[in-house]
C-alpha cells in the first residue's frame, strides 16, 4: 500500500480521542485505527457514509495506513471498498488512484459509523458500559430473527 493516511474529520476529533483508553479517559479502544476500523464497520452495516469535510490536523493527526496493515485492517478497507463500488479491480495494488479510492470510502465509513456513536453515547458516563450494551443488543435482535421458526409451511 502506498503511503496514504488515514484522516479524521476535525469535527469528531475530540469524540475519537475520548474513545481511545489513555490517563485522561476510560475508552474502550487501544488505538485510533482500532477507533475507526470499528467505526467503520459499524457504518457500513448501517449503510452511513459521510464525506469528512474539514480534516483534523493534529490529535488525531492523519494515521499511516502501515497501522491498519500491521493489525490485518487492510482487509476490511479492501472489502469495504469493494462492496461500495461493486468493482474487483479496486483491489489492485499498483494504481495509486485505487488506493486513494479505498481510503476514501474507508474514511467515509468510519465518518459515518463515528456519527452513529456519538449520538448513541450522548449524555454516557462510560463509553465502554453504553457499547457493551449496543453490540449486546445487536446480538440479541440477529438471534431472535434466528430462534423463529415458522412451523406454517409445514401444515
Amino acid at each position: 500500500m502506498a503511503a496514504n493516511r488515514i484522516r479524521v474529520a476535525k469535527d469528531k476529533a475530540e469524540f475519537v480521542k475520548s474513545l481511545v483508553a489513555s490517563k485522561d479517559t476510560t475508552g474502550p479502544f487501544q488505538t485510533y485505527a482500532d477507533v475507526l476500523v470499528f467505526s467503520a464497520a459499524l457504518g457500513a452495516k448501517y449503510k452511513k457514509r459521510v464525506a469528512l469535510g474539514e480534516i483534523s490536523k493534529r490529535d488525531p493527526d492523519p494515521i499511516p495506513q502501515e497501522h491498519f496493515v500491521s493489525k490485518g485492517y487492510d482487509t476490511l478497507i479492501k472489502l469495504l471498498a469493494m462492496t461500495a463500488n461493486k468493482d474487483i479491480s479496486i483491489l489492485s495494488s499498483n494504481d495509486e488512484n485505487y488506493d486513494t479510492q479505498r481510503i476514501r470510502i474507508f474514511e467515509e465509513y468510519a465518518n459515518g459509523g463515528l456519527e452513529l456513536l456519538q449520538n448513541e453515547f450522548r449524555g454516557a458516563v462510560d463509553y465502554s458500559e453504553r457499547l457493551l450494551l449496543i453490540l449486546s443488543h445487536d446480538k440479541f435482535q440477529d438471534n431472535s430473527a434466528e430462534v423463529e421458526f415458522d412451523l406454517s409451511k409445514f401444515i
